[in-house]
């Protein structure tokens, strides 16, 4: 892939047709070793340090990623609720959408505008109604939307619902970009709310997710599992996604450590390519590092 080639000649099943796609890691930890807080609200940073956004952004496109994920994972008003920001969902959704566009357009790269959860349980366990789910995330990507992204990414999910309400979000306010959507599964390869891997293959593409697949977890091994269950479900023309954390994280001094190294990544990588996973990336605790060895592996 050139420099050359901007985001508006080249789709993701573009990207998808002749090979796997390098999808980047983790921003939390990039975040924390440049000085944000524990507790304090990433998606801030997109105005008031966005140069630390924008070297993470590059740092993961210099090491391979095809894909750059906005640095709005807790963009959603009740997230940002939480920091005293939920009146400004729109400018830092669409501040972290600029700087992944001004990274993506330098290294011939894709954007994903990110969603995650909204923190809320939805009904019948919780009260949040899956029409007031998809207003809250249509809100936001409005501002992902005016700030340029090619796709969206719904990430770390446990309850179908509230993917649906995502998705049918992205249907709302950017019916033509693709939609890949994840969920996390625990060590009994189900959800927090139960949900096993070929259930969301089944339930999310009948939603109208472009791509699915898994993220988060405890590490490769796992994921291998579940990327298995995941392509053992999959009909004709789906494509997959499987970002695994760096392993699990391990008390190192005064902070944790995740313990998968990048060639531990780099190998877990080509097992996902043989199973016939589409997208690969990286989730907790991975660095441009581990992008990087991925990359390697897959090129």
């Amino acid at each position: 892939m050139t420099n050359e080639l901007t985001h508006q000649n080249r789709t993701l099943l573009d990207l998808a047709a002749v090979g796997p796609v390098v999808v980047d890691g983790g921003m939390g930890t990039l975040l924390q070793d440049k000085g944000l807080e524990g507790g304090g609200s990433g998606e801030l940073w997109n105005v008031e340090n966005p140069d630390a956004i924008r070297e993470a952004h590059a740092a993961y496109a210099e090491a391979g990623a095809r894909i750059l994920t906005t640095n709005t994972f807790g963009g959603t008003k009740p997230r940002l609720d939480m920091h005293g920001l939920g009146d400004r969902v729109h400018e830092l959704n669409e501040a972290g959408a600029r700087i992944a566009r001004e990274v993506a357009d330098q290294h011939g790269a894709l954007v994903a505008g990110d969603l995650g959860p909204t923190g809320e349980l939805m009904a019948p366990l919780g009260t949040m109604e899956p029409a007031a789910a998809q207003a809250i995330f249509a809100e936001q990507l409005a501002g992902l939307r005016d700030g340029g992204i090619d796709l969206v990414l719904i990430e770390t999910m446990s309850d179908l619902a509230e993917v649906e309400a995502a998705i049918a979000a992205a249907r709302e306010v950017v019916p033509d970009l693709p939609v890949v959507a994840t969920m996390s599964f625990d060590t009994n390869l189900r959800t927090m709310f139960g949900v096993r891997p070929g259930d969301a293959v089944t339930a999310l593409l009948a939603a109208g997710a472009t791509v699915v697949g898994a993220n988060c977890g405890r590490g490769p091994e796992e994921m291998a599992t579940i990327a298995a269950q995941l392509a053992e479900a999959r009909p004709e023309g789906l494509l997959l996604i499987a970002q695994s954390n760096a392993g699990l994280p391990q008390v190192v001094g005064d902070h944790f450590e995740y313990d998968a190294t990048p060639d531990d990544m780099a190998a877990h990588a080509v097992e996902l390519r043989d199973l016939g996973i589409d997208l690969i990336g990286a989730c907790c605790g991975s660095t441009p590092d581990h992008t990087k060895s991925i990359s390697a592996a897959l090129t």
